[in-house]
């Protein structure tokens, strides 16, 4: 088969790293990078250090408005259906290159392989949860992380091609997780294990509301505990508009790539975080989260125990991060076992 497969940023790339390889193994895939994420620090490298093979397109799509970048996406994606007449279009999770890539196939009525479907945070402020839902309503095979999500779904009126395949992350994470000792990013930033926090924003909840951002950075403040700090671009940005200043204990550094990040995850006391990636590997690592929104789509980590939702308000940060412990009982969520990626090539025929 012929399997044209669209990612654009990073948590797409970890995604996409084994399946890719098991793919591959019997079929022949075109991946096509759509350019969301462009820098070195949010693309590049987790093209080397996943060994995911460079991307036969590059659609060169970063920057603009949600339209803009859409459109852009869609025309080029839509070329590369018409020429390469693909048996499954493949997408990952809820960006703008997800939308796109189910926009351009289901109007070329290619059939459609979108991996974490149903997915919901019920919040349709996020442009995230308006991609998710448009695409899952397109495709064809609903690859679902849970059986929360086939709930979702079949609330929805989606039944058919629903299929519980387990989480693709954790087999991303089994394999970094087995090379993470080779990172060296706490010496590199001063850090002993357990004796930091790690802390992400990126959402544009967090990022584009001033007053937000502030209330985040004030909780770190009080928090007074040295916090190692990956800037998203989008982040740096945020905060010179608004002339916010970091806190004295916060070390920032640029993007993490994904061995390092999966380290400093490993050996940090706790994360605070905004990613919904991040807050799934916190529990398979054993590290406590705290979410910097008001949902999640993960809402078995929070279930659990493993973590808690504390949006961006001081108090409840500063709280949280206090009262936080380790559960007794791991996370055995969504179906951690390290199989999504051989499970959804066997759906995919």
């Amino acid at each position: 088969m012929n399997i044209v497969t669209v990612v654009g940023a990073r948590p797409q790339f970890i995604k996409a790293a084994p399946l890719s390889r098991a793919l591959r193994a019997q079929h022949r895939e075109i991946l096509i990078h759509t350019g969301q994420h462009y820098d070195d620090s949010m693309s590049a490298v987790f093209f080397r250090e996943l060994g995911l093979p460079e991307p036969d397109v590059h659609l060169a799509a970063g920057g603009g408005s949600h339209a803009e970048q859409t459109a852009q996406m869609l025309t080029g994606i839509e070329t590369v259906l018409l020429a390469e007449k693909p048996d499954w279009l493949l997408i990952y999770g809820d960006t703008n290159s997800t939308l796109a890539g189910a926009l351009a196939a289901a109007k070329l009525h290619v059939p459609i392989a979108h991996v974490e479907a149903g997915l919901r945070s019920f919040n349709r402020r996020m442009p995230e949860e308006v991609n998710r839902v448009v695409a899952d309503h397109l495709a064809t095979l609903l690859l679902c992380p849970s059986d929360t999500a086939v709930a979702n779904l079949t609330r929805e009126g989606l039944s058919n091609g629903v299929h519980v395949v387990g989480d693709i992350m954790a087999d991303a994470l089994h394999e970094a997780a087995a090379r993470a000792d080779a990172s060296t990013v706490l010496a590199q930033h001063g850090l002993q294990a357990r004796g930091y926090l790690l802390a992400t924003v990126h959402r544009a909840e967090n990022t584009d509301d001033p007053a937000r951002l502030a209330a985040i950075l004030a909780a770190f403040r009080d928090l007074d505990r040295l916090i190692l700090f990956p800037i998203h671009p989008r982040t740096r940005k945020a905060l010179a508009a608004a002339g916010l200043e970091l806190p004295p204990r916060v070390r920032a550094c640029e993007p993490l790539g994904h061995l390092d990040l999966v380290r400093a995850l490993r050996d940090a006391d706790l994360v605070l975080t905004d990613s919904g990636g991040l807050q799934k590997e916190a529990c398979w690592l054993g590290v406590p989260c705290v979410t910097l929104r008001d949902e999640t789509e993960w809402i078995e980590t929070v279930q659990t125990g493993w973590n808690q939702l504390v949006g961006a308000d001081r108090t409840r940060i500063t709280s949280a991060v206090g009262q936080a412990k380790r559960p007794s009982l791991p996370a055995d969520l969504y179906g951690g076992d390290g199989g999504a990626a051989h499970r959804i090539v066997a759906l995919l025929g």
